[in-house]
């Protein structure tokens, strides 16, 4: 409802209530009797914005990015070595979980992390080398995860 109707309804409500004041104490005329009660039921308030109603204006938050998460169980990665795919020039995201204490390292990048047992690491880097590059458990030797950088 636009603002003119919703101020055009109101004026009607008034002037509708005083008419019926109006009317009441003229057809009282008796002192005796109490005058007579009128009762007015509000308008009820508009459910869906109007077309001519300003949009509500909300600051809408860029949806996160999503984030592989290996999980290292016996120093063992469950499900297998872990597949991890990303754009060339994209920003990597991924997280190791693990029950063993080791250092996480990124072949091709040569990045490596430590995770305590039990604890896990997060990895965010951008992925500026293309080619499939091997995520393992340093000093185990043992792969959890194949990362593929595609131009």
């Amino acid at each position: 409802m636009s603002s003119r109707a919703r101020v055009a309804t109101l004026v009607l409500v008034v002037v509708v209530v005083a008419g019926g004041f109006v009317l009441a104490s003229s057809l009282g005329g008796d002192d005796d009797k109490e005058p007579a009660a009128v009762t007015t039921q509000a308008a009820p308030a508009p459910s869906a914005p109007t077309p001519d109603a300003a949009p509500a204006t909300t600051a809408a938050e860029p949806p996160k990015p999503t984030v592989k998460t290996v999980v290292v169980r016996n120093a063992k990665p469950v499900g297998g070595v872990q597949a991890i795919s990303v754009k060339q020039g994209d920003t990597l995201r991924f997280a190791v979980q693990s029950d063993v204490a080791d250092g996480i390292h990124v072949h091709g990048y040569d990045i490596e992390r430590p995770v305590q047992a039990g604890g896990s690491v997060n990895f965010e880097f951008p992925a500026k080398i293309g080619g499939v590059f091997e995520v393992e458990l340093e000093d185990r030797g043992v792969q959890i995860a194949s990362l593929k950088v595609e131009p």
